[in-house]
């Protein structure tokens, strides 16, 4: 980390970086970035349960006003609310003749076909059978037993978030032409931050990685060693030391830690620093193959964002003008990431990736 250019501790989240180096003069990552290290990680995210639950989309785009329609691994799924807000699940085609139901109409809670107007309000009818449904207040999940062949879980694996009152959260969504997996590499991949986002990273150092090694060189401490409560269960976690651009010399330096709870997602938290205690929950669903049988993958990533500092009461007041700078955030690291999950899948596909 750089010097805080003569700031006085607590004063201000950002520091003045002193001597700023040029983007190709930074210290090459490609030692450190093992691709067997990745793949391990990888592996052991997918041997986690998941309970056969799926993330469908934001909680806020299922309403009680219109169907919400996604395919899952080519399951058709649609979801809506009742009169009470309940999320309700199941489903995508008509049980009577196959009517889309993403198209239908929402009538006090019960989901009308818009065919021939059978009716449907959560529970069995002619034929339609529910499907599990869970709203964690930011995401809206889903649970498919035969297509994810696991054990069930009563609820999603959903690590623990700031309270909703306390924070400002924000939840982007896209999409990419590769397999879960390889969203999930990519998060699994603290290495490329700088190189890749430097726009938005710089002095990126990897101080911990899950096998308990040194990253880089900077400090030889393992995930689970870093001295941050917050960290301690996250023994199977990429430890990372990094500045977040704001302008110009501007940084806001942080530790966070990046833990892959179960096969599907990628949390990263900040246990040092400013937002100390912030997430943000990289979510990976199949979607299906497109028309020429490539398959594609929905990421839905929730970002929650807090701060100790006074001052932050004030963010949270303009909560609705601050969520669309934070997804625009997201969406153009995005916009790079998926681009690298892409050439990832086409890399396997080709025989010059290991799966």
């Amino acid at each position: 980390m750089n010097g805080d250019g003569g700031r006085r501790p607590g004063r201000s989240p950002l520091r003045l970086r002193r001597a700023p180096v040029a983007w190709d003069r930074q210290r090459p990552t490609w030692p450190d970035a093992d691709p067997a290290l990745i793949t391990d990680a990888l592996k052991r995210a997918q041997a986690r349960p998941s309970g056969n639950w799926y993330v469908l989309g934001p909680a806020s785009a299922v309403t009680d006003r219109r169907p919400f329609g996604r395919s899952v691994r080519g399951v058709e799924v649609v979801a809506w609310r009742d009169g009470s807000g309940r999320l309700l699940t199941g489903p995508g085609a008509c049980p009577h003749l196959g009517a889309p139901l993403r198209d239908s109409r929402v009538r006090c809670g019960r989901l009308v076909c818009h065919w021939h107007g059978l009716a449907l309000n959560g529970r069995p009818t002619a034929g339609w059978e529910p499907f599990p449904s869970y709203d964690d207040g930011l995401l809206a999940w889903v649970r498919l037993d035969r297509l994810g062949g696991e054990a069930p879980l009563p609820r999603p694996v959903i690590a623990a978030r700031p309270r909703a009152a306390d924070a400002v959260a924000t939840v982007y969504t896209g999409s990419a032409r590769c397999e879960p997996a390889d969203v999930i590499a990519n998060r699994l991949d603290p290495w490329h931050g700088a190189w890749f986002h430097p726009y938005a990273f710089v002095d990126l150092a990897v101080v911990g990685t899950p096998d308990g090694g040194d990253g880089d060189g900077s400090d030889g401490r393992g995930a689970g060693d870093n001295g941050d409560s917050e960290g301690d269960s996250d023994h199977d976690g990429f430890t990372v030391d990094v500045s977040f651009k704001v302008a110009g010399r501007a940084v806001v330096p942080v530790r966070a830690v990046f833990s892959a709870p179960e096969p599907r997602t990628v949390v990263m938290r900040i246990i040092r620093g400013e937002g100390r205690g912030s997430v943000v929950e990289s979510h990976a669903t199949p979607l299906g193959p497109d028309d020429r049988g490539r398959p594609r993958t929905a990421v839905v990533e929730a970002v929650v964002a807090v701060s100790h500092r006074p001052g932050f009461a004030a963010v949270r007041a303009a909560a609705p003008v601050v969520r669309p700078l934070m997804r625009a955030v997201a969406e153009r690291l995005w916009r790079d990431d998926l681009a690298y999950a892409e050439r990832r899948w086409e890399l396997r596909g080709g025989g010059r990736l290991p799966g």
